[in-house]
């Protein structure tokens, strides 16, 4: 591991955290949606499938940027560190804070064990 120690892992880390929590609740609320269009409106019984179908991709890629988060606070695994940024990517609103992760991210890679 490198003894030059810099910020830009922990923030890196920091906003994938951001991002992954973020996707995660943009998931439930789609389901949370889909539950209560299917019981306020008289609509087909397949839209709820359909808001679940959407929300499993953002839950999942949530996951993973929260997951690449911590790897991005501990400097362990700079591959999964990266690939958490990358995932924070798709986090619907914060593509910008995603954007600034990726690029930390990468520029930190010989802190990384």
């Amino acid at each position: 591991m490198a003894e030059n120690k810099t910020w830009m892992p922990l923030t890196a880390g920091i906003l994938d955290i951001i991002c992954g929590t973020w996707a995660i609740f943009f998931s439930i609320i789609l389901i949370l949606l889909g539950r209560v269009i299917l019981a306020l409106v008289q609509v087909p019984p397949a839209v709820a499938p359909i808001f679940m179908a959407m929300a499993i991709p953002f839950g999942l890629l949530g996951i993973l940027a929260i997951v690449g988060g911590v790897f991005a606070l501990r400097r362990k695994v700079w591959g999964l560190a990266l690939a958490g940024s990358i995932a924070s990517l798709l986090s619907p609103y914060f593509f910008i804070l995603a954007i600034a992760s990726i690029v930390m991210t990468a520029f930190s890679k010989n802190e990384f064990e």
